[in-house]
């Protein structure tokens, strides 16, 4: 799956560690509006995006190694050759509770009204392997059968077909999958041709069926009213109820997110929309400007850690006995940095995420005047 350096990369100027912990998506940036954007230099941002799949995998690869989460699909869905690579507790902590956010998400969605077929779409999926794990749970989790589509650069599909073709447990859950009513659909598409007069059908999507849309870093990568664009093609394309989940940095104009801003940018990431989106707030109009207007929602990833909606403490003790974290605060600092967003239109979506809290906080003062 796609990624944005996360945690990680903020520790590079700390610790010198080149190395980045977050999952996300696939869209890319735009031209700059000067006189040197050409064709190489746009390719060659591409690029960047792309290759952030490989940290996305290794931060899952490490998380999965120590005991955080259970994916027995993350090394076989890996093109990385070398060991595991073990990332810093506070990386291991960011992945896991990002994942864990975002399927008690999925879960819900899915588990309301199981006899009703269903409708995923994540945007730049990269390695991701959700559709994998979700699928093995579906009969014990009682999910509805899935219609699950990821959209991502070629080069990023080639990948994952190569890798998928090539495992023996993605093989045999495909023919599992089969029988139970899913179908997996991999798209090479860049987001980007959404938005054009006669964008490219998707095949296999289906207008009339709930969907639920995913964007794990995906959708910061592109100006904002790209961005937009790329939303506007699905909610004016899908007829049925429709959700959305964010996954994305904020609060850019602290200290920290100032720091965040330029070690990404040293390294050629721009992340277009983050000071427009900048606050849990701006996130929460952004999907009522989208069409999300049923609900909203949003909360940064320190806040979903420690509430119980969805990081139980049960959760909380087994994961904190998994490594010593000594940086606690830095932690907080680190995980306030990036959240995660949630909207809906249309029937279903509330009675399923009924209970997960994302109103605005007073806490939240202190975004003011930032998104």
């Amino acid at each position: 799956m796609a990624t944005i350096p996360n945690l990680n990369t903020l520790l590079a100027g700390r610790r010198g560690t080149r190395s980045r912990g977050a999952r996300g998506g696939r869209a890319i940036p735009e031209n700059n509006d000067d006189d040197q954007t050409t064709e190489a230099v746009n390719n060659g941002r591409d690029k960047i995006i792309q290759q952030t799949d490989g940290d996305a995998t290794n931060s899952r690869r490490s998380a999965v190694a120590l005991g955080y989460l259970d994916d027995s699909f993350a090394q076989e869905l890996s093109v990385q050759s070398e060991p595991v690579p073990r990332r810093y507790p506070i990386i291991n902590r960011g992945t896991y509770v990002r994942t864990t956010a975002i399927d008690v998400l999925v879960k819900r969605f899915l588990r309301h009204e199981p006899e009703e077929r269903k409708q995923i779409i994540s945007l730049g999926a990269g390695s991701d392997t959700r559709f994998w794990r979700f699928w093995t749970a579906a009969a014990s989790d009682k999910f509805a059968p899935v219609t699950y589509h990821e959209l991502d650069f070629e080069s990023n599909v080639h990948q994952k077909r190569a890798s998928t073709r090539n495992s023996k447990l993605v093989s045999d859950t495909t023919l599992q999958a089969q029988k139970g009513g899913w179908s997996y659909h991999l798209h090479a598409l860049d987001l980007r041709e959404l938005t054009s007069k006669s964008p490219p059908p998707i095949p296999f999507l289906d207008p009339d069926m709930p969907t639920l849309i995913l964007s794990e870093c995906c959708l910061c990568y592109l100006p904002p009213d790209t961005a937009a664009s790329v939303l506007q093609y699905f909610t004016m394309n899908l007829k049925a109820a429709l959700g959305l989940v964010l996954y994305e940095p904020i609060r850019p104009l602290d200290p920290f997110g100032k720091t965040m801003v330029t070690n990404l940018a040293s390294r050629g990431i721009h992340l277009q929309t983050l000071k427009r989106y900048g606050s849990l707030e701006a996130q929460r109009q952004r999907l009522r400007l989208a069409g999300f207007s049923d609900g909203q929602g949003a909360r940064d990833v320190s806040q979903m850690y420690q509430a119980d909606s969805w990081v139980t403490q049960a959760e909380r003790e087994r994961v904190e006995k998994l490594e010593w974290l000594d940086e606690v605060e830095e932690w907080k600092l680190l995980a306030s940095h990036y959240c995660v967003a949630w909207g809906w239109r249309g029937e279903g979506f509330g009675e399923a995420w009924r209970g997960l809290q994302g109103e605005r906080t007073s806490s939240e003062e202190r975004d003011d005047g930032m998104g």
